[in-house]
Order: structure tokens, then sequence, then C-alpha cells
């Protein structure tokens, strides 16, 4: 009978060794094509290029890395990209996925922007502009479902999730303050709970 228990360990070790043989070109490469391909919302985007297709991390590092970009000021994109570069290759790494990610982004919004001055107002573009809008929202949620599957371990971690929503949707907190108080509720909730299981251990 295969020990299905190993499998995480031989995947993380697969992860770790393949982000280790990553050079400085690969970086910028991939966050070049991240930068100039993710239409409607970045965050598919970059879990499907880092962590489903390259395997330089995996979901946990992507959430956490998340988590941090989204605590952060700037785009998470590219606080994204800072995260995952140093990870991989240091400061060099940073550089090379911020300019990567950037890059492409820009030149792109520039002659869109050109564009958009001269016909935002007309019919067809309006109408384009709201099914891509809703198209985006369908890619985050994706992303969402498919993270929530590994990252929410216990019933309890859907009642955080609710409490973030509201917070932030209903009550207006700033997400800083809410992470803060929703992350020192989580570990005083999942804490006792991992202390419990070792001290039961053989």
């Amino acid at each position: 009978m295969p020990d299905t228990a190993a499998k995480p360990a031989i995947q993380s070790g697969e992860t770790v060794a393949k982000a280790a043989a990553v050079s400085i070109w690969e970086i910028f490469l991939e966050f070049l094509i991240i930068g100039g391909t993710s239409f409607g919302g970045v965050v598919p985007y970059l879990r499907g290029s880092l962590v489903t297709k390259r395997h330089w991390i995996d979901d946990k590092e992507f959430v956490e890395m998340l988590s941090i970009s989204q605590s952060l000021p700037g785009l998470n994109a590219t606080n994204m990209a800072v995260l995952v570069g140093e990870k991989l290759r240091g400061v060099m790494g940073s550089i090379a996925g911020i300019a990567g990610i950037c890059l492409p982004g820009g030149l792109l919004m520039f002659a869109v922007g050109i564009f958009y001055h001269h016909h935002g107002e007309h019919v067809w573009i309006t109408a384009a502009l709201k099914g891509v809008a809703a198209a985006a929202v369908g890619l985050i949620l994706s992303t969402v479902v498919s993270l929530s599957k590994k990252s929410l371990s216990h019933n309890f971690d859907f009642v955080f999730m609710a409490a973030t929503v509201i917070a932030v949707n209903r009550l207006h907190l700033g997400v800083p303050r809410t992470l803060v108080a929703v992350g020192a509720l989580a570990i005083l909730f999942h804490h006792p709970r991992k202390a419990q299981k070792e001290s039961v251990k053989p």
C-alpha cells in the first residue's frame, strides 16, 4: 500500500529543489508573461504560474505571501513579485520579478489609456468592459475556491473568513487592522490545538 502521508513532504521537497535552480532570467521571463497575460486580475495567473506550472512555491507559501502583499501598501502583483523573487534569488530576484511584471502592463496601459481617451464613450467599449469586469470576478472566485480547499483546515476557519469579510465590507475597517485582529484570534484558536496534539504523541 502506498504511503499517502509522505506525498506532501515529497511535493514540498520537489518545490524546494525546483526553486533552488531558478535563474534571474527565468524569474524575469515568468513575471513578464504573467504581467502580459493576466487579463481581469493577476491573482489566478500568479497561482497558476508560480504554484501549478513552475512549482516555485506551494499553496501554503502562496497564501502567506498573498496575505503579506494585501496587508502592505502597493499592488498585490508587485508585492508578490518582490516576495517571490527574493525567496528564489534574493535582491536580484526581486528586481527581476518587479521589472518583469510591471513592464508589459505599463506599456499596454499606456496604449489602452490613449485608446480609451478617444473611444471610451462608445457603447461597444462600455459593454465589453462590463463583461470583462464580470469575468474578472469569476477568475478571482475560482482561485479563492481552489485555495480554500487547502488553506481552511478546520470548520472554524470559515468563521474567521466571514469575520474578515464583514469587518472590511460592512464595518469598513482597514485591511491591516482587520488582518491583525483576525490573525490574533486565529493564533489563539489554532496554537493550543497544535500543542495538545504534540503532547499526546507517544
